[in-house]
């Protein structure tokens, strides 16, 4: 039995809810399919499938092994990707879409370089704050800023950045400091419209507890620029990503508030269609993005001058 192919069968008959429509898929006979499933069963002992009247469900042998065989597939995907796309010239136009602020500020600074080293490859770049499918728009690659990834396309995390709650010199004077979360229902907030715990703030202290606080949100904006704007005014307390106040909190505009607390960090995200046949353009501008921003990155380094600067 090729086991390889046999996973690749028993993923698509799960992913497609039927050995007909895997089949067509794979481009082979429902006996075929049949044929691999039963091997795959009697190879590992166990019953991997319970086939109803109208559809399928996994076993728990079945649930363990599925999880396991989309990874082999796609490491073997990426491998073959890997290999195919060593020898070819990265060419053409490529499609990227990114956020608005992070595309201003990380990004467009780095084209100059990138295109130094792939002169043949034509960056068509849009800056779009709203969650594209880059499949139906026709996206080579989208930089998505996420705490949840993606479960649609495959993803590779180039860098992270820390949310910071912070306010300007000027309001912190007139309204004083708040020392625990708990504070902030007495302080004037700037609320992000698509926070997914809306104006509950959470945080976790240094043990590890949970913290959460209904904050007044005397704003709200769907743009971290405009929140950004808002609080260099002194118009109340923030929380953003250390990417696009970072230089604010270096250079004392915004002072990070509620040391012992942290919320959580959202991840940097290269996604794409499939590791399967990866394109040449999209390998090299991927490898690009994940080296310039390894390690610390540019916007943390920023707030480990301010956690220095503290520690004195």
């Amino acid at each position: 039995m090729d086991r390889l192919r046999a996973f690749e069968v028993f993923v698509a008959v799960v992913s497609k809810q039927g050995f007909a429509r895997a089949a067509e898929a794979l481009d082979t006979s429902p006996a075929n399919v049949t044929r691999y499933i039963a091997e795959l069963e009697a190879h590992l002992g166990a019953r991997l499938l319970n086939r109803h009247s109208r559809k399928l469900s996994l076993t728990e042998s079945g649930e363990a092994l599925y999880e396991r065989a989309r990874t082999v597939l796609d490491d073997v995907a990426e491998a073959e990707a890997l290999a195919s796309t060593a020898t070819m010239q990265p060419r053409g136009r490529l499609r990227i879409n990114a956020p608005l602020s992070f595309g201003i500020l990380h990004l467009a600074p780095l084209w100059p370089q990138f295109r130094q080293r792939h002169p043949e490859v034509e960056l068509d770049v849009a800056l779009i704050d709203r969650v594209v499918d880059i499949v139906e728009e026709g996206y080579d690659l989208a930089i998505r800023i996420s705490r949840t990834g993606s479960t649609a396309h495959a993803a590779r995390k180039l860098a992270a950045s820390r949310n910071i709650v912070c306010a300007s010199p000027g309001y912190l004077r007139k309204h004083g400091r708040p020392r625990v979360p708990a504070d902030l229902a007495a302080h004037a907030c700037v609320g992000y419209t698509y926070a997914a715990t809306a104006d509950e703030w959470r945080f976790v202290d240094e043990r590890g507890e949970p913290h959460a606080v209904k904050v007044n949100c005397v704003m709200h904006t769907n743009n971290g620029d405009t929140a950004r704007a808002a609080a260099l005014a002194g118009m109340g307390v923030i929380w953003q990503p250390s990417f696009l106040i970072g230089e604010d909190l270096r250079d004392g505009r915004l002072v990070p508030l509620l040391p012992g607390y942290r919320m959580g960090d959202i991840d940097v995200l290269a996604l794409y269609p499939s590791r399967r046949q990866l394109s040449a353009k999209v390998r090299v501008m991927i490898d690009f993005l994940a080296e310039a921003f390894a390690g610390v990155p540019p916007w943390d380094r920023d707030v480990e001058v301010v956690t220095r600067r503290r520690l004195r």
